[in-house]
């Protein structure tokens, strides 16, 4: 008999969910994380109270080249089932908008509970630990470690994705499957801000700070958020969510004045008012931005309003109501929230995560590729995900 049933690799979200519910239900686990602290991307999540799921999560908040794969696990365990669980370890919640709970207090209060689910399983827990090395051995798998040779019947690699290298997030997953022969799809930064040609971008660096409701759009990804102009480019929950749609030399299109029609509301001031352009214009957008915006249009600004043709009211209103502009990149892994793309899901079990390929292999977690809008949603793939492995290592009998 092997010493452990499963090791779980990757003591974040995904990786102790996994190990308390394998654990819960008879699975003898250990969890190996290299970083010295557990779980720091909960714990910086959401300005430290962590939005843990969404209310409504569902398949087409996510984005993957299989988009169906992620339906089972996220129908088998549900925002309500991790909303009953946090309600259970008395973790005081509250819904900010638009279905994003938070923790009333800390994400240290999530990190405690998922810590306690694991104690729970009797899982045994090596951090600091690092693995450098994993293969099969018989019908199981052997890990060399900083602690000494591991074996066991089967592995999860849940150790994340590449955002946020300082926190300790590595390729390493990535590389695992590679040598065990699964395919993984191409990999980029997702709800990241965008960046801008410094010469092109000079013109807004004035509006850095400025916050405003936009809609926006790139490929298939439509939003109503919140935009952020930054000295490099564009932030904000709107930005951030279209990212995750963007891809390199591809345009975004930006309406400054959502639910408005601003043309007509411009034709409409020529008959009650005496202002100038550059002075009418900042009565229907931030100041800020009017000015920045006729900076590009001078020969409008000092115009009269009422003197103006309708056609040069109508460019000026389509200009800030259908903004076209191309980023030149993004602001890398280093402020990205998740990873796009990982392991490809055609090579994995939608219903417990394992391998195809490779018996008692799992993947889990960012790791794969299923990326979640933001707000809540990649937690809830992690739970999700978690969840269907676990439940599978539990069942599944001894070695």
């Amino acid at each position: 008999m092997l010493p452990y049933d499963a090791v779980v690799i990757g003591a974040g979200a995904a990786g102790l969910f996994c190990a308390g519910i394998a654990g819960q239900r008879g699975a003898r686990v250990l969890l190996i994380d290299h970083a010295p602290k557990v779980a720091e991307k909960i714990r910086i999540s959401g300005g430290g109270r962590c939005n843990f799921t969404n209310r409504d999560a569902g398949p087409a908040n996510f984005l993957s080249d299989n988009p169906h794969f992620c339906r089972s696990a996220l129908a088998r365990y549900t925002p309500q089932d991790f909303i009953a669980l946090v309600q259970r370890h008395r973790i005081a919640w509250h819904e900010k908008h638009k279905g994003q709970l938070f923790c009333d207090e800390s994400a240290e209060d999530l990190i405690a509970m998922l810590l306690r689910e694991c104690e729970q399983g009797n899982v045994t827990h090596w951090q600091p630990c690092a693995v450098q090395a994993v293969r099969q051995a018989g019908t199981g798998f052997e890990l060399d470690t900083d602690r000494g040779l591991v074996r066991t019947a089967r592995v999860v690699v849940a150790t994340g994705g590449l955002p946020v290298p300082k926190i300790g997030a590595t390729d390493f997953g990535l590389r695992l499957a590679r040598q065990f022969g699964l395919r993984t799809t191409d990999t980029r930064p997702a709800l990241v801000p965008l960046t801008f040609d410094a010469a092109a971008w000079a013109p807004f660096v004035p509006l850095a700070g400025l916050s405003l409701p936009v809609g926006i759009r790139s490929g298939d990804g439509e939003f109503l958020e919140d935009l952020l102009f930054t000295h490099r480019g564009l932030s904000g929950p709107a930005v951030l969510q279209v990212s995750s749609f963007w891809h390199p030399g591809q345009p975004i299109a930006v309406d400054l004045a959502p639910g408005a029609d601003l043309g007509a509301t411009l034709k409409a001031a020529k008959g009650s008012s005496r202002r100038k352009v550059a002075n009418e214009l900042p009565q229907h957008l931030p100041a800020r931005l009017a000015e920045a915006w006729l900076t590009r249009h001078p020969e409008l600004a000092e115009r009269p309003i009422a003197d103006t043709r309708d056609k040069d009211l109508q460019q000026l209103a389509a200009s800030l109501q259908a903004w076209s502009l191309t980023p030149s990149g993004t602001e890398g892994y280093k402020k990205a929230e998740v990873m796009a793309g990982g392991v490809d899901t055609r090579e994995l079990s939608s219903q417990t995560m394992e391998s195809r390929k490779v018996p008692g292999l799992y993947f889990i977690g960012e790791v794969v590729d299923v990326t979640g809008w933001l707000g809540g949603y990649n937690f809830q793939w992690a739970w999700a995900s978690a969840a269907a492995c676990g439940r599978a290592l539990g069942t599944a009998p001894d070695a």
